[in-house]
């Protein structure tokens, strides 16, 4: 059984399976709804409803209140209909962001590399094409482990082998392969899977497109990327996008680890450098012994960018990508050097664990 849900204010509908949730219907019908944390946990895609009956599903009563609840508001990744349903939803107009719904995609591993001794880079051929934005993510189906994990795609798009596909047969931005970086986790459910069992020639399956993490190309300035760890994966994407493109506006990585045992992609990115004059590339070592001979910068993303620029900010454009704790220093920062929420992007890799600790900013809308 099927019902209609019509979201407000953009009039869309969209026919939502049994089951399915509101925001899996609207992604898989190419409408965005706001949405972080997919587990009911932070708020992000919290909803009014106008018309019609839901059921919250497994909405955790911190990030919908018993009283919300009575007043009509409900989360859209937890949420499914009981009837035809109007909600309205906050969608801020983003004329950068393309209309690609969600699909489902098979795959087979097509080559496992260690870029460090605990990052794992995973090549998938995939059966069909996918369209997709630099800096988005797909959910990863892996074997034997409960609920599917997001990983950012680390190539860009359009970069297929010669002869993948013929030039007329999938969008521009459409590829056969997606690359993923990723890090072991000690005790986790996930990566263990992936860097211990999984091999060349594994069948895998899953979904994407997702997420708002790509370039505001249509705002002229300079650009500035932060990144942590695997954090380096969206922007790396969206980098050789752009420097493939032709862009000619300053564009400026950091990519703090804490060691350099822990760093990676070092050669790939000092030869872009090296190429395009517009670019600059600053690995950054937190936690590099001080007697290692590094001549590299030493410290924090946050504390670089500042170093870098003298703690001014204002006109650029910057993209933090990483997990919370750094996306969160260097918001702080990027604020003190007068950039503020309408010139940041944000990808965190948020668990369901670090969702329910660290709720939703009261004050800023994306952030």
């Amino acid at each position: 059984m099927t019902h209609m849900l019509t979201i407000e204010p953009t009039g869309d509908e969209i026919e939502v399976e049994e089951g399915q949730t509101i925001l899996d219907a609207a992604l898989r019908a190419g409408v965005w709804l706001p949405h972080a944390c997919g587990h009911g946990l932070c708020g992000t895609c919290k909803v009014e409803v106008l018309d019609g009956e839901v059921s919250h599903g497994a909405a955790s009563d911190f990030a919908l209140m018993d009283f919300e609840r009575q007043e009509g508001k409900t989360l859209c990744c937890t949420a499914t209909l009981d009837s035809d349903v109007t909600i309205e939803a906050e969608i801020d107009e983003e004329p950068d962001a393309r209309v690609i719904p969600v699909r489902d995609f098979t795959a087979t591993i097509a080559r496992l590399d260690d870029l460090t001794h605990d990052v794992k880079g995973v090549v998938l051929a995939l059966d069909n094409p996918i369209d997709f934005q630099a800096g988005q993510y797909i959910n990863l189906t892996i074997p034997g482990v409960k609920g599917a994990r997001a990983f950012s795609i680390a190539n860009p798009p359009g970069a297929n082998p010669p002869g993948a596909n013929p030039p007329s047969a999938n969008p521009p931005s459409a590829n056969t392969v997606v690359e993923l970086h990723v890090r072991l986790v000690p005790g986790g459910a996930a990566t263990p899977v992936i860097h211990s069992d999984l091999k060349v020639g594994d069948r895998l399956t899953f979904s994407g497109p997702y997420g708002r993490f790509f370039v505001r190309k249509s705002q002229p300035g300079p650009l500035l990327f932060m990144a942590g760890g695997t954090g380096l994966s969206s922007p790396r994407s969206m980098i050789l996008e752009l420097l493939a493109e032709g862009c000619t506006e300053a564009i400026t990585l950091i990519h703090g680890v804490r060691t350099q045992a822990d760093l990676y992609g070092q050669e790939e990115m000092e030869a872009l450098a090296a190429a395009h004059g517009s670019f600059t590339y600053v690995p950054a070592l937190s936690d590099e012994p001080a007697d290692s001979g590094w001549q590299g910068a030493r410290g924090f993303v946050h504390d670089v960018a500042q170093s870098l620029t003298g703690g001014l900010f204002a006109g650029h454009k910057a993209y933090l990508c990483g997990p919370p704790p750094m996306v969160e220093a260097c918001i702080r920062t990027l604020m003190k050097g007068r950039l503020f929420e309408q010139d940041i992007f944000t990808e965190k890799f948020l668990t369901a664990k670090d969702a329910e600790e660290k709720p939703r900013s009261p004050v800023f809308r994306r952030l």
